[in-house]
């Protein structure tokens, strides 16, 4: 299978023009009791109660106005130094997140043979800490840098530990925390701060993950695709599925003609697929209906 298509940035109009059925706790609880073998999808509206910011409010706009591009980084070293500027301000609070009610209950359902694999379209790496194995962290995770001319591996503590050294007196203000481990910062703070580039070729840095712009890699679309064979329902669990890598995948569910609920706050560009769709705090509703299961 060739890569997915590059993420593109999100706009308003792909949301659906009308809402998903309503769904409520008692029809939730009985779509995860009749189905077996589930393949879940969480997003950022998951981790907001980790403390993790996320991609919109709750009108459903969109709040990150500039995102870095993959080309971009790739080709402007200005770009980079921005990027790490406000990521070495944002990791700290990326790094004191810590699994949530929801996520420990994914992990729970696992451990019990319900979930036949978690994608998380989330990069902070909770899933994971919260003890969830059949996992695919479908846009990666910040917790890993690697190097794009030799491929080799840095963890991203040891990189903050770097940047910190040469930045010893670079204190801007942050004027608001971002997903991503991100932070905005006035335009004229960006100059003053140092990179680095990798320890064994002097290569470029970037972090593990996908960035807008840049493609899925194939093994994680390879391992979806085997697992929605594998399952007779797909749950998505705080996401509005606006970026195409997530859509795609309630999509590819319907079309093999498995069912789809929701659990979000707010409108989804799936919910004309969705069989029904349960509104409210989506860390309250999963923890409520995975209590007795």
């Amino acid at each position: 299978m060739a890569h997915l298509p590059a993420i593109r940035i999100p706009r308003m109009h792909n949301l659906a023009e009308q809402d998903a059925p309503a769904g409520d706790l008692f029809r939730l609880k009985a779509f995860l009791g009749q189905h077996s073998r589930i393949l879940v999808l969480t997003g950022a509206g998951l981790s907001t109660a980790s403390g993790i910011p996320a991609y919109r409010n709750a009108d459903g706009h969109w709040i990150r106005r500039d995102p870095i591009l993959f080309q971009d980084f790739v080709r402007y070293a200005t770009t980079r130094r921005r990027y790490w500027a406000r990521s070495f301000l944002g990791w700290p609070l990326i790094r004191a997140g810590q699994p949530n009610a929801a996520h420990h209950a994914l992990a729970e359902m696992e451990h019990h043979g319900r979930v036949s694999l978690l994608v998380t379209q989330n990069v902070d790496g909770l899933h994971r800490q919260a003890g969830s194995r059949a996992l695919v962290e479908l846009h990666g995770s910040l917790s890993e840098v690697g190097c794009m001319a030799c491929r080799a591996r840095i963890d991203r503590d040891q990189l903050q530990a770097e940047l910190t050294s040469l930045n010893p007196d670079w204190t801007p203000k942050v004027l608001e925390f971002r997903p991503d481990g991100d932070a905005e910062l006035d335009e004229r703070a960006y100059p003053g701060f140092r990179t680095v580039d990798c320890a064994h070729c002097g290569g470029i840095l970037k972090p593990e993950v996908v960035f807008f712009g840049e493609s899925v890699p194939a093994e994680r679309s390879q391992a979806i695709s085997q697992a929605l064979s594998e399952s007779d329902a797909v749950l998505v669990v705080g996401s509005s599925l606006v970026v195409m890598s997530g859509y795609r995948i309630v999509r590819q569910a319907r079309s093999m003609g498995l069912a789809v609920a929701a659990i979000n706050n707010g409108r989804t560009r799936a919910d004309d697929l969705l069989d029904f769709k349960v509104g409210g705090d989506c860390v309250a509703v999963l923890s409520a209906c995975t209590a007795r299961l």
